[in-house]
């Protein structure tokens, strides 16, 4: 599958905030909004007249690459938010919070979402005890996210668990007390997103 191979760092800087793709490094004066607060390239830091089309554009961008999901998934997504009932906006934010890779993200499982991807893909989590591969699965409300039992003892395990441990836990999901398992007590709403988007904007460019 297609995969963005460059610097990351650049697409946070290109957005114009952070999109926590490089795990704690994101936390520290490393990183590279932090160092250099804009767009990148030889005009990045030239005044720009952005055009409402530019805004939408910028918008649909900015939250694909938050969640580090391809175009054809990302309209995907949107066409499904569109047959749920509530706004389309919302529903789509909702869509891609219930991705698995998120969740394992969200439960401090992992430092970053592509890291969640990985260890996904690799097979480390199962979900209400089956073991899932697919870091594009939809989780539901009961579903119950949990570290596979072979990994459970792994040191890498245990080091991600204790970086991430002071992150905050979405009100939608919970964790146990040892802090293998995880539950979807409910569905993410928008409050419950931490991305500063303006959604209207994404399904005003693919109503065009």
């Amino acid at each position: 599958m297609a995969r963005y191979t460059e610097a990351v760092c650049k697409l946070c800087r290109r957005e114009g905030q952070k999109l926590f793709l490089k795990g704690a490094r994101c936390y520290t004066d490393k990183c590279a909004l932090a160092r250099r607060a804009y767009a990148p390239g030889q005009h990045g830091q030239g005044r720009k007249k952005t055009s409402e089309y530019g805004m939408q554009l910028r918008a649909k961008q900015l939250t694909r690459r938050y969640y580090g999901v391809l175009e054809s998934q990302f309209r995907d997504y949107y066409e499904m938010a569109t047959k749920r009932e509530g706004k389309t906006g919302e529903q789509l934010l909702s869509i891609l919070e219930s991705r698995l890779d998120n969740v394992v993200y969200r439960l401090g499982w992992a430092s970053s979402r592509a890291e969640a991807r990985q260890l996904v893909v690799h097979g480390h989590f199962t979900v209400n005890g089956k073991r899932v591969d697919i870091p594009s699965f939809l989780v539901k409300v009961g579903d119950v996210v949990a570290i596979k039992e072979g990994s459970k003892s792994s040191a890498k395990f245990a080091a991600i668990s204790e970086t991430n441990a002071s992150r905050p836990m979405p009100k939608w999901l919970e964790k146990d007390a040892e802090g293998n398992n995880g539950k979807v007590i409910a569905l993410p709403a928008r409050e419950d997103v931490d991305l500063e988007v303006d959604e209207t904007l994404i399904v005003e460019l693919y109503s065009k």
